[in-house]
This record gives C-alpha cells, structure tokens and sequence, in this order.
C-alpha cells in the first residue's frame, strides 16, 4: 500500500478485539527451544514482522512452525543447528532469547551480538553475566556470543540483577528451568508477559515461584515436555485504541482485554477526563463532551507507565487543557 488517506473528524464507537502480546509471544517462541514437544499457542498475533522474524530463526535453528490462523504450533524435536546467525538475529533484538534455551537443553550454543560487533557497552551484558554465574563459559567472537555449560549442566545460582531488566528476566527463567539445583533472580522484571512466560513454562513441567514479583525463584528439573498455551492480550494494543477514543471521543469496548496488565495507564486517562469501566473480560472506555485535562507523567518500569504508550498519550495531550 503507497499511502494510508484518514478523514477525521468522526467519533470512535463499537467493538474492537485485542489480539495476542507480541512481546509475549516472541518470548514464548523461544521457549519451545527447552523441549522436544509441541507448544500449542492460542491467541497468537499475526500478520507481524517480528513473529516473522522469529519464526525464520526458529525454522533455521530445525524448529517446525505451523500456522493456522491464531494457533501456532512449534517442535523442537530436531534441532539441526545450535548457531543463531547475524542475518537473522540483527532484525530483531528479542532474538537473544534463544541463547538461554539453547545453552540449558543442549550445553552449548553461538548466538550473534544484535548489534554484531559493535563497539561499546552491550545491551545484552546482564545476560552474559548472569549466565556465568550459573557455570556457563562465554566467549566474544567476531560479534557471537559463544557459550558453553559445564560438564553436567548449568548450575542453579543466586543472581542479583544491577537493574531491571525484561529480557536478562526472560533468559535467565528459561536457561534455569534445566539447571542443576535452584536459581534465585532478585530485581527481577514484573510484567505481564514475564507472569505469561512462567505460566507457560509451569504448564511444561517447570518449577517457578514468585513470578510478579522482583525475586522469582526457579527449581531445576531434567526435562519439560510440550503443552497449549493461551498467549494474553496486548495490553500496549489495547492501551493505543483507549487513547485514540480519548482523542476522538465516543464509546469503545476492548474485547479480551485486562483492566489489571493497565492500571497506570487507566490511572492518568481517568485524571485526563476519561470514563473506564470493566465488563466481565472487556473494558469500555468513554469520553463525553468535556475537554480532556493536561497530567504529568513519568515513565517506569512495570507497573508503572510503560513507555510504549508514551507516544501515544503525548499525542493525545496536545489537545488537552493545561
């Protein structure tokens, strides 16, 4: 398509679907690496450049991806190749989340740098660190990341992350659910798709505790198997469609949303002039004839307010008062 025409104007009303978290589902993606089962996924996004992006990373690694509208299905039965490789990875960051996988079923893995060889501190030291600790070796080669288990696996640790951080959380909680003993993960990231993330895992077979919040502890066990898995809503989706009914105005209900993955979000769009309400597993969002009023926000991690909605609010509040 060259071009997308709008003609506003016109209020919002009527009933929009949320679809499947793409932030969760790349990660749940790369869970499929830590067993040689099926993962049924419900609720998947499609139609996404990066499900894409992983899928093709997947599908080079020996994984088989079946797609049915929005079921997905993967087996990782017989894994070909245990490197993940620039083409691939650069395309997508979140494509650092075969590293874990890979190293704790298999005891070794080559997974490229994101940024390849850049110089400069890494986005991804915290998951090398943390890795090391658990009894991996890890070398820096040409802009891959080439890591080993010790002899009889990586071993469960106490690690203490120097600051939050989703991925580091993600990688750690699949390369630990293998480990040798039990893993602890303090300052650990608390967002929904993490929460989605071990419930999946514990669907598997894994051992998970103290998932929502910053110390989650992992007990090793010698395999997990496959498992269906509903991925949950959007909630940077379903946070765009509320903001642009507080733009436009009118009446919209989020179908298969949850009110409780938006509370800071839902928090300041009420101090805006909004009207939110739940309904069942949907929320409807009003915005009658009163201006919208102006609010300060700070962004934070979870649950705080997620700068993926920073643009969108910012957006809205030019045309509020104050």
């Amino acid at each position: 398509m060259d071009k997308i025409r709008i003609i506003g104007g016109n209020q919002l009303n009527g009933e929009i679907p949320i679809s499947g978290a793409k932030n969760a589902a790349l990660k749940l993606m790369s869970a499929a690496l830590l067993t040689e089962g099926t993962l049924d996924f419900t609720n998947a996004p499609n139609g996404l450049r990066d499900i894409a992006s992983q899928t093709d990373l997947l599908e080079h690694l020996g994984c088989v991806v079946e797609r049915e509208g929005q079921t997905l299905s993967i087996n990782a039965g017989n894994i070909v190749t245990r490197t993940a490789p620039y083409d691939l990875v650069r395309k997508m960051r979140t494509s650092i989340l075969v590293l874990g996988p890979l190293l704790a079923r298999y005891g070794e893995t080559k997974v490229s740098l994101p940024g390849g060889c850049a110089i400069g501190t890494r986005p991804v030291d915290m998951h090398l660190t943390a890795l090391e600790e658990m009894g991996a070796t890890i070398k820096l080669e040409q802009g891959y990341i080439d890591a080993k288990a010790p002899e009889g696996g990586l071993q469960g640790a106490k690690i203490l992350f120097p600051k939050v951080s989703v991925g580091a959380t993600e990688n750690l909680i699949m390369a630990a659910t293998l480990a040798n003993g039990t893993t602890t993960l303090g300052n650990a990231a608390r967002e929904p798709e993490i929460i989605d993330l071990g419930e999946c895992l514990i669907k598997m077979g894994a051992k998970i505790t103290g998932l929502g919040t910053e110390t989650i502890t992992i007990e090793g066990v010698k395999s997990l198997s496959g498992a269906q898995h509903e991925i949950l809503p959007d909630r940077i989706e379903a946070g765009t469609y509320i903001i642009a009914a507080g733009m436009t105005g009118g009446t919209v209900k989020l179908k298969n949303a949850r009110i409780e993955h938006l509370g800071s979000p839902l928090g300041f769009l009420s101090q805006s002039g909004m009207e939110v309400e739940q309904d069942g597993k949907d929320i409807i969002v009003h915005r009658g004839d009163e201006p919208l009023k102006g609010v300060d926000i700070m962004t934070e991690p979870y649950p705080g307010f997620p700068t993926d909605l920073q643009a969108q609010f910012m957006a809205m509040l030019t045309i509020a008062q104050g």
